[in-house]
């Protein structure tokens, strides 16, 4: 799919980006953007935007009243950087699982031919990277 230029019509329905609340969003976005290899943006506002690389953004807002719902985010991630995704949550000190209920530390899943895991990020939510997207019905 063809992503659009700020400039261009849009043609199909897009993500263009999603506010993940935080409770330091600073010390988030720079986390998931080690692990996946991306960079951390300018501040936008109250925002600390995170670029996918793919015309998505994850907003980081900071929550200071109220707790942190947790929230789960899964990134199709090439199978090729998969292994550095993993070697760097390794040398974060954070534990992986095979399974979103986090009960196979250490472990990879490998559904639909490809190979995934879970993590937590530091406001509690469950991080997912996978390698092939799921089949659905």
């Amino acid at each position: 799919m063809q992503q659009s230029s700020p400039h261009s019509p849009v043609t199909t329905v897009q993500l263009n980006h999603t506010a993940v609340y935080a409770r330091d969003r600073r010390l988030s976005a720079d986390f998931l953007a080690a692990v996946l290899g991306v960079e951390v943006g300018a501040p936008f506002g109250p925002f600390l935007p995170v670029d996918l690389g793919n015309g998505v953004t994850l907003d980081y807002y900071e929550l200071t009243d109220e707790p942190v719902q947790s929230q789960h985010y899964a990134f199709l991630v090439p199978d090729e950087q998969f292994d550095g995704m993993i070697a760097r949550l390794e040398a974060l000190g954070v534990t992986y699982y095979a399974d979103p209920s986090h009960t196979e530390p250490g472990a990879i899943n490998r559904l639909f031919g490809g190979r995934g895991a879970y993590f937590d990020d530091p406001s509690g939510h469950n991080m997912e990277i996978m390698t092939r997207p799921y089949a659905r019905p």
